[in-house]
């Protein structure tokens, strides 16, 4: 690998750690604001929608992955606010 390389690899990893502390941050407050329980469920489900489209213009390809880590916290966060069990 090459210095170039080597430098933009690096450059490359700071942009997803980024990207991905980003998404982190935006599933947190999503979450806080569905908690906070001041939203209809449909703005709810509306909240995680702009999640996900948001993490997949960080993410692009990534929808599987979305699905299976952040669904189902924004499902239960939901299913707890609005006392759907």
């Amino acid at each position: 690998m090459t210095v170039a390389d080597n430098a933009a690899h690096r450059q490359a990893v700071r942009e997803e750690n980024r990207n991905l502390r980003y998404l982190r941050f935006l599933v947190d407050l999503a979450l806080m604001e569905i908690r906070a329980g001041r939203l209809s469920r449909a703005q709810a489900q509306q909240v995680v929608k702009n999640v996900r489209s948001q993490a997949l213009k960080l993410f692009p390809g990534k929808e599987e992955a979305f699905d299976i880590i952040y669904r189902p916290r924004f499902q239960r966060a939901i299913a707890e606010t609005f006392r759907l069990h």
